[in-house]
């Protein structure tokens, strides 16, 4: 009978001091529950003189990744210190030494993944990564077990924080991208540098993973299609408010006849979606399953205890699998080919704004243009432009094909009536 569970941690950061504190504060709990203890075995850092906010036993720090990967005792490696390719080639050395994993890096497993499931999966370890995908939302987890049995249909979600907390402030209080933006970096919510986050990157790695989990195949970055928030204007967000819609960045993932389209865009959703209503940094995932029908996850997205809480729990369902004796039986190897879908076979409706000449045969031009790609609108809205002898026009589209939308835009720049393509969005969740 197992006594006690001896864990390497890498990080000690603000996701890493989170789980020391839960794993002494609720140690009698997880005792009670796992039948043993965990004990903290040894912690990598980078400076181990550096001040800390959290009281630990001095012995336990080390800034050499050999005394957790190369140490007998320490049975499993929580790995929350960031990074990619040098976190990778310490998370395989682990795995190769019998090291069972649990990690929140979703940016290694976006890269890495797959192969590190494989290599975990022929060493009869597990690696467990529920946390890397909206902090303290048990989203992974939620499809591969208690969804398990489903066919999932679609994801739609507010994966990221930062651009939910920015576009929620734009929206609200009226403001501007870039003081939004510099605001969420003194809060804390934003990096300074916010690239991954406004352009979208950071939402995309975490929807490849869950579109491998939902639909069984194997999604890589590269298939994601990725578009960022930065060019959202006040504008844009005045017009979807006066036609029924809240902007949001989504990340969504569906299948069709076996086919498959990953993007991470800003979206129009009506008002009254849950998606809609989600407010700041918190995340939300919106699961379409063929039996279960719709169900929502909605939580904290980030942050120091939340994400911990989920880091803890998969360190939790390692050490079961130990105790059960069936570790490195979780991955599950892809069931499908990849197939993804073609321009011609993505489907959506679309919000279209642009500048035009305030003359007469302008919008009977316009329209022959959309007529010509057999597009049709459910909305239209012309109010004048920012210029003299200017003015904008405002669309949004029934169901089209995304090649259907690229030659329409394209026609449409050939036109000398029309000055600019101010913005074009896709619209979604009013099935």
């Amino acid at each position: 009978m197992l006594k006690e569970i001896k864990v390497g941690l890498c990080g000690l950061g603000t996701v890493g001091t989170g789980v020391v504190k839960i794993l002494k504060n609720h140690q009698e709990e997880i005792k009670y529950k796992l039948g043993c203890e965990i004990v903290v075995n040894k912690i990598l850092v980078h400076d181990i003189h550096k001040p800390r906010d959290i009281v630990v036993n001095p012995e336990w720090l080390t800034s050499n990744p050999d005394e957790l990967v190369n140490n007998p005792e320490i049975d499993v490696i929580v790995e929350v210190m960031g990074g990619i390719d040098q976190t990778n080639l310490l998370i395989e050395q682990a795995l190769r030494n019998n090291k069972h994993i649990v990690t929140a890096n979703k940016d290694m497993m976006a890269v890495h993944g797959q192969k590190l499931l494989k290599l975990a999966k022929a060493n009869n370890c597990d690696i467990f990564y529920d946390a890397s995908v909206a902090g303290g939302i048990p989203i992974l987890r939620s499809l591969s077990d208690g969804l398990a049995s489903d066919r999932i249909q679609k994801i739609m979600g507010i994966v990221n924080g930062t651009t939910n907390y920015i576009l929620t402030k734009m929206t609200d209080d009226h403001l501007a991208f870039d003081p939004v933006l510099k605001e969420a970096q003194e809060l804390g919510f934003a990096e300074s540098d916010p690239t991954s986050d406004v352009d979208g990157l950071d939402a995309a790695r975490k929807m490849t993973l869950l579109a491998n989990l939902a639909f069984k195949m194997e999604i890589g970055l590269d298939d994601v299609e990725v578009s960022g928030i930065s060019n959202i204007s006040q504008e844009d967000i005045s017009f979807a408010d006066s036609l029924g819609y809240t902007i949001k960045l989504i990340g969504i993932a569906s299948i069709n006849n076996g086919k498959v389209e990953v993007s991470v865009e800003p979206t129009l959703l009506p008002k009254d979606h849950p998606l809609a209503l989600v407010k700041n940094e918190y995340n939300a995932v919106y699961v379409y399953g063929e039996a279960v029908g719709e169900t929502m996850f909605y939580g904290p997205g980030a942050g120091s205890m939340p994400t911990a809480t989920a880091v803890v729990s998969d360190l939790m369902e390692v050490i079961k699998n130990i105790r059960l004796g069936i570790s490195g039986n979780s991955y599950v190897s892809p069931q499908y080919e990849t197939q993804l879908k073609k321009n011609e076979e993505k489907y959506t409706k679309y919000f279209i704004r642009m500048e035009v000449d305030d003359e007469a045969g302008t919008f009977q031009k316009i329209t022959n243009v959309f007529s010509d790609e057999k597009v049709s609108f459910a909305k239209i809205l012309q109010l004048p432009g920012s210029k003299k002898e200017t003015a904008e026009i405002v669309m949004v589209t029934h169901q089209i094909s995304k090649q259907q939308l690229l030659n329409s835009l394209d026609h449409l720049q050939g036109l000398s009536v029309v000055n600019r393509i101010i913005s074009y969005y896709r619209v979604d969740g009013e099935e």
